[in-house]
Parts: structure tokens; sequence; C-alpha cells
């Protein structure tokens, strides 16, 4: 989305949010729709009514630090959000004359980063990027998002799998709550990176083929995805509720780790020993493997 469209979109979203009432109007005669008029914004925000037009109609160059908190306070912005309206200022900026080009977004771990996470045999711990590329995992990570990590149609990604296969619906027992989150982190991400084609890109193709994307894209929430609680419905073990806690990598700028941790003595805790033990024991060989003819003998034998 072009970054004019993309302000003009997140402020009208934010304004027609807002009623009158909790923006402290009183009355304000008949209204079409519930949400504040341009003219009220601008008066909350201490600027002119056609200086703020010019803000919703999607320029934000030149716009002071300062004008844009004034107009945060007065939208009611959350922390996330106002972060998000100075990224898209900073988008709207001129561009530099020589532009630095652009490193390709690294694919493998660091082999230190991958021992680190082997050392972790306790707690299920993951790597994603900014796209939601599942980039690593220790085992009991990788045995926990199987799901994920199984399907080639995923691809790893765990946007993919939330918004384009069925599965993902049984696998995250709060799907909608989940859906919202990774929508509204890929947008904060997105307004701080205007420029990741690779991020761009997958939000294109989940735009293109799923409506439950589509809508959520198009309401312009914005939230970092930093810690939580989350319920899944593991294939092998069941039922699991775990709270996690995201760390940012700086040697890996947009890469994030994921600990999942459980409540002591819960079901969850004997369940992720299960599965640490499934994860840690090698398939038994198959009858038909061991049986089965050498090259040398006759097939028809």
């Amino acid at each position: 989305m072009d970054n004019r469209d993309e302000v003009s979109e997140f402020l009208r979203t934010r304004r027609d949010r807002l009623t009158p009432e909790q923006a402290g109007i009183i009355g304000g005669g008949r209204r079409r729709v519930q949400g504040l008029r341009r003219e009220e914004v601008a008066m909350l925000a201490g600027m002119s009514s056609d200086y703020y037009a010019k803000m919703e109609r999607g320029n934000l160059a030149g716009v002071s630090p300062e004008v844009l908190d004034a107009l945060a306070r007065a939208l009611r912005l959350d922390e996330a959000e106002t972060e998000h309206l100075h990224d898209l200022a900073r988008a709207a900026g001129p561009e530099p004359i020589r532009r630095r080009p652009r490193s390709a977004a690294p694919t493998t771990i660091r082999p230190s980063l991958q021992r680190f996470l082997d050392t972790n045999t306790a707690t299920p711990t993951v790597i994603q990027n900014r796209r939601k590329d599942m980039v690593a995992a220790n085992p009991l990570g990788y045995a926990l998002f199987s799901p994920v990590f199984s399907d080639p149609a995923n691809q790893r990604n765990n946007a993919r799998f939330t918004f384009l296969s069925p599965a993902s619906r049984t696998f995250y027992t709060d799907w909608e709550q989940g859906a919202d989150s990774i929508v509204a982190s890929m947008r904060t991400d997105a307004g701080k990176n205007p420029h990741d084609k690779d991020l761009t890109d997958l939000i294109g193709e989940l735009v293109t083929r799923s409506d439950t994307f589509r809508v959520r894209w198009a309401a312009h929430n914005v939230k970092p995805h930093r810690s939580g609680s989350k319920r899944l419905h593991h294939p092998d073990v069941g039922d699991l509720e775990f709270e996690f806690e995201g760390m940012e990598l700086p040697g890996t700028p947009g890469w994030m780790l994921y600990a999942y941790t459980t409540q002591p003595g819960s079901f969850t805790e004997e369940r992720i020993a299960i599965l640490g033990s499934l994860a840690a024991t090698p398939p038994p060989v198959a009858v038909d493997e061991v049986s089965a003819p050498s090259a040398h003998q006759d097939d028809n034998a």
C-alpha cells in the first residue's frame, strides 16, 4: 500500500472509532456516523481543520513529532498506535539521494544461536522473523509447532498456516485472538519497514488469498507481539496452555525469540514432558523396510 493511503486509512479508522462522548465533546448535533468529525479532531489536537484534513489525506511529510503527539492524544491512541503514527511519518519523509541497498533478510541461523537453542531442553522455543517465518527452533519447539513445520504449503510460515490452512483452527484454540495478533504485529512491522519487499509480498499474498486476513488488515490495528498467553491443541498430546515471552535478537534485526513456559505442576507441564519424550524417540523401523528385497533380488521372486 502507498504511504499516503496507509496514513489516510489509519487516521480515518482511528477517528471513526472514537465517539464524541469518549473525546469529551458534548452535543455536536445529529450525526450520520458515531465517530468524530475532522474539525473536531483538529480542535482537540490544537490545529486548523485544513491542516488536519491535509494529514488525513495522507500527507505527513514535515509534520513535527510534537504535532504527531498532539494528534495521538486527540485520537486516544495507545503506545503502539502512537509509535506506528511516528513510523508512518518517518516513511513519508524525503528519500535520501543515495539509499544504501537493503541487505537480504538472513535465511539461516548462526551456529552459536542454534547451539543456544538446543541447550534449552525444557522449554519450547522458536525464532520468527517479521514475516512470521519460523526460521529456527529447539527440538521441543519443533515438536510443539509440528503442524506448522510439517506442511510444505506453509513454507514454515505461521501467517500462511493461520490464514490458509484449515488445520490452524484446530491447532490454535483461540484462533480469532491469535489471528488478530498476527495481523496487528505484521501491520506494526510494515509501518517500521515500509521497504521490506519480502514482508509486503507476503501481505499482498494473504490479502489476495484470505478474506479473514483482508478484513483484519483493513482495520489498521497495530500491536507488537511480545508476551501473552497461548492455548494449543496438539495432535499428539492434546490441549496445552502457555505463557510466552518474546525477545528481540539485536544481532539479527527483525528476528524474535519466543519461549513458551508452563505453570509448575500443571497438566501442560506433564504433557510437554511426554511430547519431549516422543520427539527424542526415533520412529520405529517399518516391517516392510526390514523385509524389503535387496536391489539384487528378482522382483518377481
